[in-house]
């Protein structure tokens, strides 16, 4: 059973504040996220008592339990009968949760999506070049075989899609990236199934698709990194044009064509 130092509880202690608010849950709920964002409460650390933290925050037993319930559904704390509450040591699944919320319950610009995900994405990619593995690749390549036997069949090619780009991002070896990406990425897929429908849009994509794995399998940070961002900002072009929003989308500049022949060739690919 974890026992917390008594300095650190001291400390913690004493930055509680007595509540004066009407919602006094929330108000619990924001103090014990503010003690965690600062440090005074840290991973796996056990938080005092319920009546000592009723004391301190001058609340009742309900309000505080219902803080900590809250925080406990996302993932914030753990709650274990006769151990009492700690912090969670793993983030990631609050940070997760919280995402996904934000982005349901709040309306987000597709545009701005797609932009975030040519911020993202290319990173994702340059970073799974250089940490995939074998069995990576080969997952990769699996993708692509599915997505060329879908036909015509919008939904799901755009189910492989998202699946190809979360497996990128899981490759790449950072969590945060590989999390943000998930994300994003289920909020799109619906949008994603109509840009499918523009002429030659699965044709296009998945001759991207293809070259992205392939800068990957040989391990080009630079060159993934290139293609993706490539893929992404027609992606972006094929939405905008195909949702109308042509005028008000502001789709980044590609970057000027190189003397490599597999660019000026993706270039006119892509004005076809």
């Amino acid at each position: 059973m974890k026992t917390t130092h008594p300095s650190r509880a001291k400390t913690v202690e004493s930055k509680i504040r007595r509540i004066k608010k009407i919602s006094i849950s929330e108000e619990i709920a924001k103090q014990i996220m503010d003690l965690i964002s600062s440090g005074d409460l840290k991973p796996g650390q056990r938080l005092p008592s319920e009546r000592e933290l009723c004391e301190h925050f001058g609340a009742s037993r309900s309000s505080l339990r219902e803080a900590l319930r809250c925080l406990s559904i996302v993932g914030v704390l753990n709650a274990r009968v006769r151990e009492g509450t700690s912090v969670a040591v793993d983030g990631g699944k609050f940070l997760r949760r919280i995402m996904e919320w934000r982005l349901i319950t709040e309306k987000h610009d597709i545009v701005n999506l797609l932009e975030v995900r040519i911020a993202l994405e290319g990173l994702s990619a340059a970073n799974a070049a250089l940490n995939c593995t074998a069995e990576d690749v080969e997952a990769l390549r699996k993708l692509i075989t599915k997505m060329k036997g879908c036909g015509k069949d919008e939904a799901q090619f755009a189910i492989l899609d998202a699946e190809l780009h979360v497996t990128i991002a899981n490759a790449s070896g950072n969590t945060v990236i590989s999390d943000l990406v998930s994300v994003i990425r289920s909020q799109l897929v619906r949008a994603l199934t109509k840009v499918l429908q523009s002429p030659n849009a699965i044709p296009l994509s998945i001759k991207e698709h293809i070259s992205l794995v392939e800068a990957i399998a040989v391990h080009d940070s630079e060159e993934a990194r290139r293609v993706m961002l490539d893929h992404l900002k027609a992606a972006l072009t094929r939405y905008t044009e195909s949702s109308g929003a042509t005028k008000n989308a502001r789709v980044p500049a590609r970057r000027k064509p190189s003397s490599k022949p597999s660019r000026k060739s993706k270039v006119a690919q892509k004005a076809s």
